[in-house]
Order: C-alpha cells, then sequence, then structure tokens
C-alpha cells in the first residue's frame, strides 16, 4: 500500500480551511494601518509574505516555523553522535525568507523562536552551538541581520525533549517598482531552480519511512550516504537570486516558494492559469528512494515534496535567457522548466512527462 502525506499525520485540508479562516478575520484588522500612515498592500492576503505599503516603500512580514526535520537531527544525533544543527539553522532562515523575498523584498532582520519543552535542551553545548552558527551563517547567507527571539520552555505543551523551532522577519522593497505582484500572462516561461534535496517539507512522511526501515537513518543511499545525513542537507536560500534579477533589470513577475503542496503551489496566483512543465531534471537520489521505500505514488510525491525544484519564477518569455545567465552568475542551478498558458477558466499544473495533472480543487490556500 502506497503512502501518502495525509496518511502520515499531515492534513492539509483541515490546515488551509483554517488559514483561510485566519485570513477573513485579520481582513477585519487592516484599517488600524491608517493610524500609521500605512496601508495594505493591494492582493497580498493569501501571499506568502504580508505587504503592507507606505509612501516610498512595501514592508513584508512573514512568520514561519521548521516543521519536524529537528526531530530527524536529534534521532542522528543520538545515533551517530553527530550534529546537523547548523543545518537545521540555516533550514530555519530558508523557510522564512524563501516566503519573503517571493514579494521582492530584501530581507532585513530575521529573529527565531525556539520554544523546548524543558530548559534542559539547551544545555548541549554542542547541539546549541550549532544551531546558532547555523542560524547566523543563513541570516548572512540572506543578506540579514538576526535581531533577536525567544526561547521559552512550554513543559505540558512541548515534549520533553523537543524543540519547536520558527522565526519571523522583516523586509523592505524600496523601489516599489521593484514589487513582485502577480503580474502573470499567457506564454510566460517558467524558470525553475534547483533544491539541495527534501528542504524543510514533507519530513512527517520521510520519518515515517524512515521508522519502517530495518536500519532507519542509518540506512545507505545509492551514493553511499546515510539516509538521515542526507534528509539533513540545508536548505538552499534564494534571497540573493532575487535581488541579482533586480539588479539586472530581469522582471520577475511572479515567485513561487515551493514548500507545502509540492509542485500544486506553482499555481498559487488568483488569477486562472495553466502551468504546463515539460522539462523536467530528474528528482535527486533522496526522492527516489522515498518513492522506492514507500511507496510512494508519484501523484504524491509531486504533491507533498519539491522533487527536485526549491524555487520558481515566472518571467516573460524574452526574459528567460537571461534570467537563466543571472541565476547562474549566482550560484544557483535554474532551467527553464514550462510555460503558462490561458485556457478560459482553467486553473491546473501539468506535469507532461509524468502525466501529473493538478486542478485548482487540490490548492485551497484562500
Amino acid at each position: 500500500m502506497s503512502l501518502t502525506y495525509e496518511g502520515s499525520g499531515v492534513d492539509y485540508d483541515a490546515l488551509d480551511a483554517f488559514k483561510r479562516a485566519c485570513q477573513r478575520a485579520a481582513a477585519t484588522t487592516t484599517d488600524t494601518l491608517a493610524a500609521h500612515g500605512a496601508r495594505e498592500a493591494d492582493g497580498t492576503r493569501g501571499e506568502s509574505a504580508y505587504l503592507v505599503e507606505t509612501d516610498d516603500a512595501y514592508w513584508a512580514h512573514v512568520e514561519e516555523g521548521l516543521g519536524t526535520k529537528n526531530l530527524v537531527a536529534d534521532a542522528v544525533y543520538a545515533e551517530a553522535g553527530r550534529s546537523f544543527y547548523k543545518a537545521i539553522g540555516v533550514d530555519t532562515v530558508a523557510t522564512i525568507v524563501n516566503d519573503l523575498v517571493t514579494c521582492g523584498a530584501s530581507p532585513l532582520v530575521v529573529a527565531m523562536h525556539a520554544a523546548a519543552g524543558d530548559a534542559a535542551w539547551f544545555s548541549d553545548p554542542v547541539r546549541a552551538r550549532d544551531l546558532a552558527e547555523g542560524f547566523a551563517a543563513g541570516c548572512r547567507d540572506a543578506g540579514a541581520a538576526w535581531g533577536g527571539g525567544e526561547t521559552p520552555a512550554l513543559r505540558g505543551i512541548v515534549v520533553p525533549g523537543a524543540l519547536v523551532l520558527a522565526g519571523s522577519a522583516l523586509g523592505r522593497v524600496r523601489p516599489k517598482a521593484l514589487r513582485i505582484a502577480g503580474d502573470v500572462r499567457e506564454g510566460d516561461a517558467i524558470i525553475a531552480l534547483a533544491s539541495s534535496g527534501v528542504h524543510t517539507n514533507g519530513l512527517t512522511l520521510c520519518r515515517t519511512i524512515a521508522e519502517r526501515l530495518p536500519r532507519g537513518y542509518a540506512t545507505r543511499l545509492d551514493n553511499g550516504r546515510t539516509l538521515g545525513e542526507t534528509l539533513l542537507d540545508p536548505s538552499v536560500i534564494y534571497a540573493r537570486f532575487v535581488r541579482a534579477c533586480q539588479r539586472a533589470g530581469v522582471r520577475i513577475r511572479y515567485a513561487v516558494h515551493v514548500t507545502g503542496h509540492g509542485w500544486r503551489k506553482l499555481m498559487r496566483p488568483a488569477e486562472p492559469f495553466v502551468y504546463r512543465l515539460r522539462t523536467l531534471r530528474e528528482p535527486p537520489l533522496v526522492f527516489r528512494f522515498l518513492m522506492e521505500a514507500g511507496p510512494i505514488e508519484p501523484v504524491e510525491a509531486y504533491a507533498t515534496f519539491n522533487m527536485g525544484i526549491g524555487f520558481a519564477v515566472y518571467v516573460r518569455e524574452g526574459d528567460a535567457e537571461a534570467c537563466l545567465r543571472v541565476a547562474a552568475a549566482a550560484g544557483y542551478e535554474a532551467w527553464r522548466a514550462g510555460t503558462v498558458y490561458k485556457e478560459g477558466g482553467r486553473k491546473a499544473v501539468e506535469i507532461e512527462p509524468l502525466g501529473l495533472v493538478y486542478d485548482a480543487d487540490t490548492l485551497q490556500v484562500r
């Protein structure tokens, strides 16, 4: 029997319904911004970053959580004695700022929230030091300052021995013309940027698979690395790519951080388009291993994992080659993955080489 993300304990239908309820309630508070000489940016609700508009800039804010990836790090630390918490620190920053930059904002300040089941979590000097160093390294990569944070011990709420990692970020779009506002049109090119592996999404399903393997996280992949260390490869931070495009005058029409909902996220823009993917790269080895070990069907894998694409942008056809050159110069692997089509009122993601289709009702985030 094939595994699913919902079967491993993550029900996006329930989570997304709550998010939509929160958006409706949040919309009733926007009139308070006027007292500060600000206003809510048009079309920001339901996007990855929330934008406040002032006379000379947009200010972006994001709060995001790591998820359960640090539980893999805890298990590998206990079994093999190796701390991967530097990577976890980078991951925590990545999951925050990769959302922030989708609107064109440059990250200014990032804060950490590390809630423990008991204060003893912080008494391990190696793990605590690595987490701090990794978070700082992620901030430097993003071009942001680490501004502060919170480290509560929440006995009775967080499981003893566990840590809930999350954080927030503040960014700025200035001049305002640099905002990525969702100006998608038929014929736009879909540019995919490679991930380094699983990143921070789908780890609950990865953990379920590891629990079923005789050697668990110590299972060797075909390249000789263990499953545990491979799952803990740090996420790519895409802030430098967005800044490089802005400096080069390559206009990004929309940007997607490919995390929860997998490739379904490619149809996040509100207007109905068909996002047709024709050029695929072979998914990294870890995904091929997970699909076989699960087993996980392709329709589930591409709806859950990033499958090798951590970030995607839409640009005008005439800007596609320039976008690829900018990505390469900034140190990112990128390729032309597909094209945007207008087919009446239809909204879908189509992965043509695999025969996979995700219609609008599979992504209800607004």
